[in-house]
């Protein structure tokens, strides 16, 4: 009698696990699915407010020549106190270098993702001193998440190359310097030209899909040093992960700094999904499969307080990078050309 119920019980639990199993795989092929024209959803047309003389200035696509050397992309989320410190440092930066090279044209664009705090306010402040035409506002209405901020920054910037940076001005803006030599020269390579090509006139990089990707990796063992056991735990089981995901070819996937040509751009942030935790992930995946270089630089970080990652976005990160394998290897998410 009592081996009777006891295999009752077990019979019980495996039914349970089987129905749960089924019930999560389900939820993963509904969500991937509900999710399949998430590159393409965009709720109303950007419009770029001139403060000074409130007039509305329409937003450029991806697709329209590029009208600037260099764009900055920065996705803001209350950044209020944040904010003001990283976009003083980036535009003496690059005033300094306009100065010294007239030919070098730049825009930043700031993409305030539904900020409840003054980060609006803020970023209107830098357009009123340096201009709409160097300084641009995207208002999302509503948080949508980081990964859908540089997305929307993204497809209505004007540079040749286009830089994604996070507000709080964590790594050193001068660093866009050893990304934007590396893309120069990759390019001059795939052009099949010499040195002379960057001064030829056929010559333009923005023609050229190439990414770079700023990478923390060569500061790790300094960082495993010093995290707790259990941080340094979830890092390297998350790196499996991603691995298993999108393979091989970047270490830090997760630097919010990394540079891609107009030509790259346009084919990646037209396709990408992923709104929040992992859209770096998808980046690295959508380059392998359009065979697009990917380039990882050190660059100089260092942590700054009020991070917005902590360890509940952990599983936020699995839930988008199944979702991810599931979208793209059932061909739910296909990968428009």
């Amino acid at each position: 009698m009592g081996s009777v119920i006891v295999l009752t019980m077990v019979e019980v639990i495996l039914s349970l696990l089987i129905i749960v199993a089924l019930g999560l795989v389900s939820a993963i092929f509904f969500e991937a699915y509900r999710r399949r024209l998430n590159n393409a959803h965009v709720e109303a047309p950007a419009i770029f407010e001139d403060p000074n003389s409130l007039k509305q200035v329409p937003c450029p696509s991806i697709f329209d020549p590029s009208e600037k050397y260099i764009s900055l992309i920065i996705p803001a989320f209350n950044e209020e106190h944040r904010l003001p410190g990283a976009l003083e440092e980036t535009m003496n930066y690059l005033q300094q270098r306009g100065a010294k090279d007239k030919s070098f044209s730049y825009e930043v664009v700031i993409v305030d993702d539904g900020s409840s705090d003054g980060t609006k306010r803020v970023a209107f402040e830098f357009v009123r001193k340096y201009t709409v035409d160097n300084v641009r506002v995207i208002l999302l209405g509503r948080n949508h998440g980081k990964g859908e901020a540089i997305r929307k920054g993204m497809l209505h910037s004007r540079g040749e190359l286009l830089l994604m940076l996070d507000a709080d001005g964590a790594t050193n803006v001068n660093d866009l310097e050893k990304l934007e030599n590396e893309v120069q020269t990759v390019a001059r390579k795939e052009f099949k030209l010499g040195d002379s090509a960057s001064r030829d006139s056929n010559f333009r990089v923005s023609d050229i899909p190439i990414s770079a990707f700023g990478s923390r990796a060569h500061l790790e063992d300094k960082a495993l040093a010093t995290r707790k056991w259990y941080r340094n735990f979830l890092m390297k089981g998350f790196h499996l992960v991603v691995l298993l995901a999108a393979g091989p070819g970047i270490r830090d996937t997760q630097c919010g700094f990394k540079m891609f040509t107009r030509s790259a751009a346009r084919k990646l942030f037209t396709n990408i999904r992923l709104k929040r935790w992992c859209f770096d992930v998808e980046l690295v995946f959508l380059c392998k499969w359009f065979g697009i270089p990917m380039l990882e630089i050190s660059v100089n970080w260092s942590e700054i307080p009020g991070s917005k990652v902590n360890p509940l976005s952990i599983p936020n990160m699995l839930w988008e990078l199944v979702l991810m394998s599931v979208g793209y290897r059932t061909r739910m998410w296909r990968i428009s050309t």
